[in-house]
């Protein structure tokens, strides 16, 4: 399976390159920048290290590299300026994003092409893409709440002093302010989170704060996020890749679940080698399916204003 990582040569496109290099399943990986000189320098750090890795092909190129992809990783964007409002963010990344649609467009596509945002906003870009690409809506998904709910789960993990893989909770709705931390299903090793040693509801307010405020921690102290986002992205390619129905909270065009339409946001969904297979709705308390149905109405409040008005 070939992968191309548009905005490759940055902080999150590199890492997400890495992160696919070290899980050795996809076959190819093209690393595509408007900065042609750093993009070729990340592929040859990249290729410096294959013989250690997998027989990958490691390349570095254009838009045009993107045509015989079967996943096409869209990270590029924008960071907010000196007093910048977010909506003005918001603006400057449609245009971005719009542009480098336009690309895919003019060098073509492969009809079964999986389209995978990244860049932010996520949940309003992954839309934008289902509109304007003309692919079917299940071959086009976001990272969504993917990051935040690994993040959600690790700090917790670490405040509970047990192991990550081993904590399950998932975050609904936006990557963003109105993001919905499904605390009614939260499990540690299978065990009901609200009935494990030391959880106090004090305690989940706690990490709940820390995991919507991680990103702009990282940001603070390191200038943004690498690691995470580029083992959250391999995490999901490697379902395509494998075909293997995994569940995951993507960002996806809604049809009906939970009386959401016409937004992308993130829910349990099934991923394979065509996208996106099936949404699972499943019960929630009352407060989890009014804080997801407000974060689908902020959400189409922004989709509004920047893409339809």
């Amino acid at each position: 399976m070939k992968v191309s990582i548009i905005g490759g040569g940055g902080l999150v496109g590199s890492c997400a390159g890495f992160a696919l290099q070290a899980g050795k399943i996809v076959s190819e990986i093209a690393l595509v920048d408007v900065n042609q000189e750093l993009c070729e320098g990340q592929a040859l750090d990249l290729l410096h290290g294959a013989s250690l890795m997998a027989p990958q092909r490691i390349t570095a190129g254009g838009t045009e590299a993107c045509k015989d992809s079967d996943v096409i990783v869209i990270t590029a964007g924008l960071r907010r300026k000196p007093d910048e409002s977010r909506l003005d963010l918001i603006n400057r990344n449609v245009t971005l994003f719009r542009g480098i649609l336009a690309d895919l467009k003019k060098h073509g596509y492969k009809k079964d092409a999986i389209v995978f945002v990244v860049s932010n906003p996520v949940d309003v870009l992954t839309y934008l893409a289902v509109k304007e690409l003309g692919l079917p809506a299940t071959q086009v998904i976001g990272l969504g709440t993917v990051l935040d709910t690994t993040r959600l789960r690790s700090l917790l993990a670490q405040r509970l002093n047990v192991p990550a893989t081993q904590v399950n909770v998932t975050i609904f709705g936006e990557h963003g302010d109105s993001m919905v931390p499904i605390w009614s299903m939260a499990q540690i090793a299978n065990l009901p989170l609200d009935k494990y040693p030391g959880v106090t509801a004090s305690l989940i307010a706690e990490i709940e704060s820390k995991t919507r405020g991680s990103g702009a921690e990282v940001i603070k102290k390191k200038g943004g996020a690498g690691f995470a986002v580029g083992v959250s992205i391999a995490d999901v390619v490697h379902s395509i890749a494998l075909d293997d129905q995994r569940i995951h909270p993507v960002s996806s065009l809604m049809n009906g679940a939970y009386g959401i339409r016409d937004v992308c946001l993130s829910i349990p969904t099934v991923i394979g080698r065509n996208g996106v297979k099936s949404h699972i709705e499943v019960e929630l308390w009352s407060k989890e399916k009014t804080a997801l149905v407000q974060s689908s109405n902020v959400l189409k409040e922004t989709i509004s204003k920047v893409l339809k008005g």
